[in-house]
């Protein structure tokens, strides 16, 4: 289904225009048929069970803390209220075992892996591999530690820049070894240097027709894709 500009701004919430290619990817991509059972890690507002509910399908949306206070305003503007069941859940400690046909989260590797904490990153993997069933999809959204300049004005200008344990590209693919196969893509160099979500959306355009096709992989600091159990 297209989707109206208005709804991926709620959907993706913040540097709109560079992650939102991922909702496009992940569309063509899963057969939406075989999805009965879904979840949602670290929602916060909870933008993707919007998504997945106004797809028709039934979801858990959690967070560590106070799920449903931060996420279910958004649900209840787009009345998908009765498709979505909230729970806290730690997502290095998921209470389910070959139960969903598909997980689904963005942006919360690096938060989870604070102070270099590698050990918890690797265990969100685990949790998810465990809580998929057989032949099950995860579909990510991650941002990369991409170079050294992002490295630096990340420390300069985010209050979380100094602990916030980016994953690199290398990195996902040991994350990933659990399972059966995955792919994935890359996108954004400069859109996150925007100060405001006009500017952000407006560089997004320079990465996606030059940047992009110009400058390495390892530059990039979105990477998002699908891995199945």
């Amino acid at each position: 289904m297209k989707l109206k500009r208005n709804l991926i701004a709620d959907i993706i919430q913040w540097d709109v225009e560079s992650w939102s290619p991922i909702l496009n990817y992940w569309e063509k991509e899963i057969n939406w048929n075989d999805v009965k059972t879904s979840l949602e890690l670290g929602a916060r507002e909870g933008g993707l069970s919007l998504w997945l509910a106004l797809k028709g399908k039934e979801v858990i949306c959690s967070d560590l803390k106070n799920t449903e206070a931060s996420a279910k305003t958004l649900h209840q503007k787009y009345n998908v209220g009765s498709m979505i069941n909230y729970q806290d859940i730690d997502a290095t400690n998921i209470p389910y075992e070959n139960y969903f046909d598909l997980i689904i989260f963005k942006s919360v590797i690096g938060g989870i892996g604070m102070n270099n904490n590698i050990g918890a990153q690797k265990k969100v993997f685990e949790e998810i591999h465990k809580a998929l069933k057989p032949g099950g999809k995860l579909l990510f959204a991650e941002n990369l530690a991409a170079s050294p300049i992002h490295q630096f004005f990340r420390k300069l200008f985010n209050k979380w820049g100094d602990y916030w344990r980016y994953i690199s590209l290398e990195e996902i693919k040991g994350l990933l070894q659990d399972f059966l196969s995955f792919k994935f893509k890359t996108t954004g160099v400069f859109s996150t240097f925007g100060r405001t979500e006009k500017q952000r959306s407006v560089i997004a355009r320079f990465d996606k027709y030059i940047a992009n096709n110009l400058l390495p992989h390892k530059w990039r600091y979105i990477i998002y894709g699908i891995a199945k159990k």
